[in-house]
C-alpha cells in the first residue's frame, strides 16, 4: 500500500506540478520563510492581527450573507471574506493582487502561498495576475481550481452554481471529528475525502479528478486543520454560514504565516491517507458506474 501511495505521489508530482517548478524563486523564498518561522517566536494569542486590520481584537466586520446578484464561489474562505466586506461584498471586480494581500492579512498564509494560488488562478483564467481582476464565480470554471469530489460542494455536474453551501456535506464534516471535543484530525479528513471520491465517481457520469485537483481537494480540507485547528466550535459558523465568529483568529500565528512547505506537511499525509485510492474501491465505483451506463443504454435502445 505504501509503495502504491509513493508511486502516486511521485508520478503526480512529475506530471501535475512540472509547470510550477519553472518558478525558481518562489520555493526557495518559501523555504527561507519556513526557517524564519522556526527560529522566531510566534505572535501571542490575540495579538496576531495588527490594529487597523479586520479581525483586530477579535472583532470582524459586520457579517451579511450574499444578496441576489452577488458573486460567490466554491471556496468558503473567500466567501467569508466577501460576507464580511473584507473583499467587496458583491464578490466582483477583485484584483488578483488585492486578493493576495487580503488573504494574507485575514488567514495568515505566508506571502509565497498568497502569491502562488492567485497567480495559478489567473493563469488558468488566461488573465494577468499583475493587471487583471475577477469575480469570485470566475474561479469556479470547472477543473480550474473547482473540482469534482469536493468535501463541501456537490459536483458541478449536479449543480453548476458552486457558490451554494451544500449543507448536507457540511454537516457530515462537522459530525466526523474523532479528536478531542469532536475536533477534526488528519485521519478524519482522509476518510471524508475518500468517501466523497467514491460517491462522486459512482454517481457523476462526467467525473474527473486529475492529480492537481486531488491535491487541491486535500489542501482545501487541510485548511480546516491548519488555519482553523480542526476546532468544530469555530468551523460551525465558518462552514454553515461562511462567517468568521468574533474572537476567532488563525490558529497559525507564525510571524511569516503558513508557508507552502509547512502546509504540505499536513496536505501530504491527508492525501496519502485516503485508503480508497489504493484499496480498489475507487476503481470498483468506476466499474459500477460504467455497468450502470451500459444498462441504461440498452434500455433506451
Amino acid at each position: 500500500m505504501a509503495i502504491v501511495a509513493l508511486k502516486r505521489l511521485s508520478t503526480g508530482l512529475a506530471s501535475g506540478l512540472g509547470g510550477i517548478l519553472v518558478n525558481g524563486v518562489l520555493f526557495p523564498v518559501d523555504f527561507f520563510l519556513f526557517l524564519f518561522n522556526l527560529l522566531t517566536p510566534d505572535h501571542k494569542a490575540g495579538r496576531l492581527i495588527p490594529e487597523g486590520h479586520p479581525g483586530f481584537g477579535g472583532k470582524w466586520p459586520e457579517y451579511s450573507p450574499p444578496q441576489e446578484g452577488d458573486s460567490r464561489c466554491s471556496c468558503p474562505a473567500l466567501n467569508a471574506m466577501a460576507n464580511h466586506g473584507i473583499l467587496p461584498r458583491s464578490g466582483r471586480n477583485i484584483t488578483f493582487r488585492d486578493l493576495s494581500r487580503l488573504v494574507q492579512e485575514t488567514y495568515n498564509f505566508a506571502p509565497t502561498f498568497c502569491f502562488f494560488v492567485p497567480n495559478y488562478a489567473a493563469n488558468m483564467l488566461n488573465r494577468s495576475y499583475w493587471k487583471d481582476s475577477f469575480d469570485l464565480s470566475d474561479i469556479d470554471a470547472h477543473n480550474c481550481i473547482e473540482h469534482d469530489a469536493s468535501l463541501m460542494r456537490v459536483d458541478a455536474e449536479e449543480d453548476p452554481d458552486q457558490g451554494k453551501i451544500a449543507h448536507g456535506l457540511v454537516e457530515r464534516v462537522l459530525a466526523a471529528g474523532t479528536g478531542k471535543n469532536g475536533n477534526l484530525t488528519k485521519k478524519d479528513l482522509s476518510r471524508l475525502l475518500g468517501q466523497r471520491r467514491v460517491e462522486a465517481k459512482r454517481n457523476n457520469p462526467k467525473f474527473s479528478l486529475a492529480f492537481i485537483h486531488r491535491i487541491f481537494g486535500a489542501s482545501n480540507a487541510s485548511t480546516l486543520l491548519t488555519i482553523f485547528g480542526g476546532r468544530i466550535e469555530d468551523l460551525r459558523p465558518f462552514l454553515r454560514e461562511e462567517r468568521l465568529p468574533d474572537g476567532w483568529e488563525p490558529r497559525v500565528r507564525h510571524r511569516m504565516g503558513l508557508t507552502m512547505l509547512e502546509f504540505n506537511l499536513t496536505v501530504t499525509p491527508v492525501e496519502l491517507g485516503i485508503k480508497e485510492e489504493v484499496d480498489g474501491e475507487l476503481q470498483a465505483a468506476g466499474r459500477e458506474r460504467y455497468s450502470q451506463s451500459v444498462a441504461e443504454g440498452k434500455k433506451k435502445a
